[in-house]
């Protein structure tokens, strides 16, 4: 089927193809390491997998007493076959949009499957989508068939079907409904399946993904079965030490990120057409995650950087309430400086010694709490920052950054295995290119480019460059750098250009902190809203025995504000003292998905924010300003 993943080995050193202007590195290319398949389709692979390796464990499932157990290739390409009968026997026409709404787990993956098996388009909605939101994905994508994990997103859903008539079917997985699909499907002869597989191309469309935006409705994103053979294949093949790990630990992963976001979705199907066995968590409860991480102890784990900022914050709070912290500072500093040393060359002796010291009091613990047997981790979504990459990197968890979009189908950028540049998102991924506009903006290209947007008059001619709306450059060696969104950058009434990520970045790294947004768009200098992280101020409380003071006093505390002041000044280091924050407030609520402050993928609205919060913004502007 397609384009043949070869043995495993090491693969061999891609170069990137440079185009230099002027002394500037203006574009990048880096050749594909597996080229495009000419037939066949994701629905295969499952098959595919059974054909060549029938016993091996591609996935994992938890028992209701938290023991996992293993799904063959065999076992799981029958279920598939069982569930793509049902759709078909439920009437479910080739090329039908079947939505998917639940959180990570096993049925998700089986039915995405199944329905590619059975020559469906799934579409993704976001777990903690509300009923508006989920209709004008139902409504946009004309779905037929929904299926959801509980009652309460059954119940969501079942309240808009006045406005989905053409929404034949609503499946709940909490009270069986796959079992019942397979039982419907007993009669339809498995030839059915196979003919409607043999029908799909490479070009068919595979599933419509939905942008969660920052602004106005979602758009659905058409990508195609070529689409993620082109990430996935290339990404499998570069990144050799992940996927097809050669040590005695299979790889293996645990997903904990939603497969209604591209990103975990991209590493689902690239596990499976690797067979690495993967398994799903569904609850990202640090207790629950931690517990799951523990049973199935993943060799390499898909995180965004919010996560690994959590973990670490977490770390440092239990040693400073341990009387540890100075250890864990100097345990992180050595980390750090280990991991920039080894960028160019082997560190030094004391330096190697120092780390063997703190490996069994700070490192082993981290990778202990993320199972024991976490090698690597990749990281996306938004930039990891070189802080955090070099802790990670520095303590034995070697971290790959990517970068992409939607639209890209996931990572467009990577991490060149034994070629680390911490703070960067890497080289191109294999086949494809970035090149940077006149004005800065992050323009990629290659064939895991998407077919265009659902319903749209425009569409995404192959070739043609898309423009990301980041703000970003390339250094002399092809990495590249994301500094801001190009709809973000701040200019202050001074016409100072100012981009907010690396100040925010930085400031979403200290434990108080949840959330930050830095403002200052037509305004005589720049300020910050700030949100306090729940775990990081309840351990404050205690060191500083405020555990019973109200929210409303002590967002004022001068205490706490002298600690986040000195996390501003950490930050203002970053940048120029026009860029610098000279003023801030701190907010009693953190900003999340539910007040509209957030995307389902944790990004900013900040059109809602700031509107929210202009009173609070206002008054930033007041008086004489700090600093």
């Amino acid at each position: 089927m397609g384009a043949e993943l070869r043995p495993v080995g090491a693969v061999e050193a891609v170069e990137p193809v440079k185009t230099v202007i002027d002394g500037v590195v203006r574009e990048v290319r880096v050749p594909a390491l597996v080229g495009p398949p000419d037939r066949g389709s994701l629905g295969d692979i499952p098959f595919h997998n059974a054909r060549e390796a029938p016993g091996e464990a591609v996935l994992a499932r938890k028992d209701r007493d938290g023991v996992w157990h293993d799904v063959s290739a065999a076992q799981f390409a029958a279920e598939v076959l069982a569930v793509a009968k049902g759709l078909i026997a439920e009437g479910l026409r080739e090329g039908d949009r079947l939505a998917i709404m639940a959180r990570t787990t096993y049925e998700w993956t089986l039915l995405d499957f199944a329905g590619w098996a059975a020559g469906l388009v799934t579409v993704p909605i976001y777990p903690t989508s509300s009923a508006l939101q989920a209709r004008w994905i139902i409504q946009d994508s004309g779905a037929v068939a929904c299926a959801v994990e509980d009652t309460a997103q059954a119940r969501l859903i079942s309240g808009e079907r006045g406005n989905l008539p053409w929404l034949t079917h609503l499946w709940e997985f909490d009270t069986g409904a796959l079992s019942r699909l397979v039982k419907a499907g007993e009669r339809i002869p498995d030839a059915v399946v196979h003919h409607r597989r043999a029908a799909r191309t490479p070009d068919s469309v595979a599933t419509l993904i939905y942008t969660s935006g920052t602004t106005g409705q979602p758009k659905g994103c058409v990508i195609t079965h070529a689409n993620f053979f082109a990430q996935v294949d290339n990404a499998v093949e570069l990144l050799h030490p992940v996927f097809r790990s050669a040590n005695k630990d299979p790889a293996s992963t645990l997903l904990f990120l939603p497969l209604s976001h591209v990103f975990g979705r991209m590493v689902a199907v690239g596990c499976m057409r690797a067979r690495v066995k993967l398994g799903h968590a569904p609850s990202i409860r640090t207790e629950d995650l931690l517990a799951d991480l523990a049973g199935f102890r993943p060799t390499f784990l898909l995180a965004i950087p919010y996560v690994l900022e959590k973990v670490y914050n977490t770390a440092r709070a239990t040693a400073e309430k341990m009387g540890r912290a100075a250890s864990f500072d100097r345990a992180a500093r050595i980390a750090q400086r280990f991991a920039e040393i080894a960028e160019d060359k082997t560190p030094g002796l004391v330096l190697r010694l120092a780390r063997s010291v703190y490996d069994p009091l700070v490192y082993r613990r981290i990778r202990a709490a993320l199972g024991g047997r976490v090698r690597y981790v990749l990281s996306g979504g938004s930039p990891l920052g070189r802080r955090l990459a070099a802790f990670y990197t520095g303590a034995g968890i070697e971290v790959f950054e990517g970068y992409g979009l939607t639209e890209t189908t996931g990572a467009s950028t990577v991490t060149p295995p034994q070629r680390p540049r911490l703070g960067t998102v890497g080289w191109p991924l294999p086949g494809t290119g970035v090149r940077i506009a006149d004005d800065g903006e992050v323009l990629l290209g290659g064939g895991h480019v998407f077919a265009g947007y659902w319903n749209a008059a425009q569409a995404a001619p192959y070739g043609s460059w898309l423009a990301t709306g980041d703000i970003g450059e390339l250094d002399a060696d092809g990495y590249l750098t994301i500094t801001g969104r190009k709809k973000e950058m701040i200019i202050t009434s001074g016409g100072k250009n100012v981009a907010p990520a690396p100040l925010e970045d930085w400031l979403r790294a200290h434990p108080l902190v949840g959330q930050c947004m830095v403002v200052g768009d037509n305004r005589p200098y720049i300020t910050a809203l700030i949100t306090l992280e729940p775990d990081g101020l309840q351990h404050w409380r205690q060191m500083h025995k405020k555990q019973n003071m109200p929210m409303r006093e002590l967002v004022r505390d001068e205490e706490l504000r002298a600690d986040l002041q000195r996390a501003v000044d950490e930050a203002n280091r970053l940048v120029s003292r026009a860029e610098s924050i000279r003023r801030f407030t701190v907010l009693a609520a953190d900003f999340t998905e539910a007040r509209g402050h957030l995307t389902p993928s944790l990004k900013l609205r900040r059109g809602a924010i700031a509107r929210d919060y202009a009173d609070r913004i206002q008054e930033l502007y007041r008086g004489p300003r700090e600093g």
